[in-house]
């Protein structure tokens, strides 16, 4: 006799949003990206199919980044100088979307010269980061959210400290923004409602609530996830949104990854032991409810691409 497989039943729904433009919508790009539209928790295809394939993402720097490991330098070269050159090294190794990481260097003439040559070299859409501190952020995506109308960027990092300066030029321009908080469900919460009330529609806004790298805080980044994914389907509203994480950020910095000489042989090949470190770390967020994993070596693109392949056999 058969055994019948126990299906949850949920009222909640995550919301789709898409990233990115074509000529009939205002924009340029030549494929978009629509993301979320989840019904039952990641991958259960027994209980209702994924809507939206997760995607992944591809860091790139406005400017050739100076702390990166060796291992990321040997493998895209000099592609690293120059943005336009990156993205399409980016595109032809599969990525899904570019992201266009500026610099603290950069003024907005700048950032704007970045995007558009960005924009211009690839038809991926485009999602573009601040590089990290409130006010640098503010100026200069205020000036590509200007520069790129149209497009359907999606515009990171909007904060609790500048929320209302990204939400307000995404509203006036029409592009998508990154809402990030720090590792808590109700820190999330609290930053969609604030960005809901300014009147920026949540089919605008992508979720990161952020993580750890494996062995760095990942399983408590996992947990905070799929407690969102939960409530999400049980009706919280604002929690409904698809998430975006950076495990590449992340996995990158870690030694394990950064640092070839001086560890112990028992460690084992540097690479692969790279590789694997952001492959399993964005394997496991996706595994957790992220729709979009940033990455940054072109081989784990290719691995995660596979683990997203086999997730998605029904």
């Amino acid at each position: 006799m058969p055994v019948e497989i126990p299906k949850d039943k949920w009222t909640g729904k995550v919301r789709s949003v898409t990233i990115g433009a074509k000529a009939a919508e205002g924009g340029t790009r030549t494929r978009t990206i629509t993301v979320g539209g989840d019904t039952t928790m990641p991958f259960m295809h027994f209980e209702a199919p994924t809507i939206n394939t997760p995607v992944i993402a591809v860091e790139i720097k406005s400017r050739k980044p100076e702390d990166w490991s060796a291992l990321l330098e040997e493998s895209w070269g000099d592609a690293m100088k120059d943005p336009t050159v990156w993205a399409k090294a980016a595109e032809s190794c599969g990525a899904d979307l570019i992201v266009l990481w500026l610099s603290l260097e950069d003024s907005p003439d700048d950032a704007v010269k970045a995007v558009k040559s960005v924009l211009a070299a690839t038809g991926l859409p485009l999602v573009v980061f601040g590089p990290g501190q409130v006010e640098k952020d503010n100026e200069l995506l205020v000036a590509v959210a200007d520069a790129g109308k149209g497009e359907r960027l999606l515009l990171g990092i909007c904060e609790d400290k500048n929320y209302r300066t990204i939400a307000a030029t995404a509203m006036a321009n029409g592009h998508i923004i990154v809402a990030r908080t720090a590792m808590d469900v109700n820190l999330a919460k609290q930053l969609n409602i604030l960005i809901s009330d300014m009147g920026l529609p949540l089919d605008r806004v992508i979720m990161d609530p952020t993580t750890g790298a494996l062995g760095y805080g990942m399983e408590y980044g996992y947990s905070v996830m799929e407690r969102l994914r939960l409530a999400a389907l049980q009706g919280d509203a604002m929690t409904q949104l698809p998430m975006m994480v950076t495990p590449g950020f992340e996995t990158w910095k870690t030694k394990e990854s950064k640092v070839g000489v001086g560890v112990p042989e028992s460690w084992g090949d540097w690479k692969e032991r790279a590789i694997l470190w952001e492959t399993l770390t964005a394997t496991a967020l996706l595994e957790s409810g992220a729709s979009i994993v940033v990455l940054r070596h072109p081989e784990s693109l290719k691995r995660v691409r596979t683990a997203i392949n086999e997730l998605m056999t029904v």
